[in-house]
């Protein structure tokens, strides 16, 4: 699964030929979880309130770059990385 941007110890993650609807995978510390592209978490648990804020955060900045890459997945071409949050 390509990782599309990684800080603060979070990595973001998206796969290919994935099902809808349209969303994102999160890892931190071990703890994984499914967002959607709104930044709703809908699957999983991070198990941090802190790293559940940042991919939120992540999200309203980049909402229409992770919007490109799902489409670009669901055609099976290339991901684009994503700048992280400084």
């Amino acid at each position: 699964m390509p990782e599309i941007s990684r800080f603060f110890g979070i990595i973001i993650r998206m796969y290919y030929d994935e099902h809808n609807p349209p969303h994102f995978h999160a890892e931190y510390q071990g703890n994984k979880a499914v967002f959607d592209l709104n930044g709703n978490m809908t699957k999983g648990d991070l198990c941090s309130r802190t790293a559940r804020k940042l991919v939120r955060e992540w999200v309203d900045l980049h909402s229409g770059e992770i919007a490109q890459n799902w489409e670009l997945a669901m055609s099976d071409k290339e991901l684009k990385k994503i700048d992280p949050l400084d």
